[in-house]
């Protein structure tokens, strides 16, 4: 389980906002003999924020945000049926999949991630879909050819089939390039005070002992969209610098860390300093690497403020919250078991009703 949950974390960010870019992201996933898991769960996101959760337990789709609560009753009604229809498939295609790779019991995993992107500013577009079958790749979409591509034999079966559904492969088109960009929009819509909010980020400097590398953390800001370097006089610099992962705060923002591992007479004699840029904010935060800047436990600086020990602390709990959250709705990311999309002008999951379902 530990694979397939770290791959939605890199996965998380392969379409992640840069530049004015936005997403939309629907991550499926049904499994099989998963302890204390339900079998199918549904997630979807808006700018790396989740709007919308399914799963079998609870058999009903639930907003995430308070801005999804403008959707109507009957919105929410066929949302569920939607996901019901899918889940029966999805349970199903786990059954054919394990039959093709010649297995019995034991813990399986049919991931689906599908969705599409939108400049604000220069009107680009983008999508994706993509299917994995025990964190492997099991199908990928050709965005360029509309096509799906059978990275293993087992798949060619249903390569062949969905290939030679031409409604099937006209729908999937309109989708990713029309339907799932005007739905995009009108959740951009919905969510704009917090969607397309811009916070600054809060920069600190924090090492735990004098040999311990330098780490510049960038906590507080939104959107997601983020880069944090470190530079030496004055010019990027990439040696013996680890870069961490963008996390969620609680309370809707993000933050990021990079780690820069120099000597103490090294980056006192020559310019270091930590730039930080956050999509949609003009201004460069910057921290430059001097004593008095550094906040540690063990030196003079801050040697009484406990924040800095806080912040890591919190850092660890929400990475913690991330994986949970990724198991409980998003360990996904490679799934499409049924058929492509359905189509329905009232929903923009209905690409996955059970009314015109293909089997894998």
């Amino acid at each position: 389980m530990k694979g397939f949950i770290l791959m939605f974390l890199v996965i998380g960010h392969l379409y992640e906002p840069f530049g004015m870019t936005h997403s939309m992201k629907y991550f499926y996933t049904a499994s099989s003999e998963v302890p204390n898991f339900p079998e199918f769960v549904i997630v979807g996101m808006v700018d790396d924020v989740q709007m919308v959760h399914y799963d079998s337990d609870s058999q009903k789709v639930v907003p995430k945000q308070d801005w999804m609560k403008q959707t109507d009753t009957q919105y929410w009604e066929r949302q569920t049926a939607t996901a019901l229809g899918s889940q029966q498939t999805f349970k199903a295609d786990v059954d054919i999949l394990k039959q093709r790779f010649n297995q019995s019991g034991g813990v399986h995993i049919l991931q689906y991630m599908y969705g599409c992107t939108w400049d604000d500013e220069t009107g680009q577009t983008g999508g994706f879909r993509q299917l994995g079958y025990d964190g492997e790749d099991f199908l990928v979409y050709d965005m360029k050819t509309f096509t799906w591509i059978a990275p293993k034999q087992q798949a060619m079966i249903t390569q062949l089939n969905w290939n030679h559904d031409q409604s099937g492969l006209a729908f999937r088109q309109n989708y990713v390039t029309q339907t799932c960009i005007d739905w995009l929009k009108k959740y951009l819509d919905y969510g704009k005070s917090t969607l397309m909010r811009t916070v600054p980020p809060s920069v600190s400097l924090l090492q735990k002992t004098p040999s311990s590398p330098v780490t510049c953390h960038a906590t507080g800001f939104y959107p997601s969209g983020v880069m944090v370097v470190w530079q030496k006089d004055g010019q990027d610099h990439h040696e013996d610098v680890e870069n961490g992962q963008i996390l969620p705060n609680d309370d809707g923002t993000f933050q990021k860390s990079a780690h820069l591992t120099v000597t103490p007479e090294e980056w006192k004699n020559n310019k270091y300093q930590c730039v930080v840029q956050v999509t949609g904010i003009k201004e460069d935060f910057i921290k430059v690497l001097t004593e008095s800047e550094i906040q540690t436990s063990w030196g003079k600086t801050n040697r009484d403020d406990p924040a800095p020990n806080i912040v890591l602390i919190i850092g660890v709990v929400v990475a913690l919250l991330l994986v949970i959250v990724a198991v409980v709705g998003v360990v996904i990311w490679k799934k499409k078991s049924k058929k492509g999309f359905v189509p329905a002008s009232t929903s923009d999951t209905s690409e996955n009703s059970g009314k015109d379902a293909q089997k894998i």
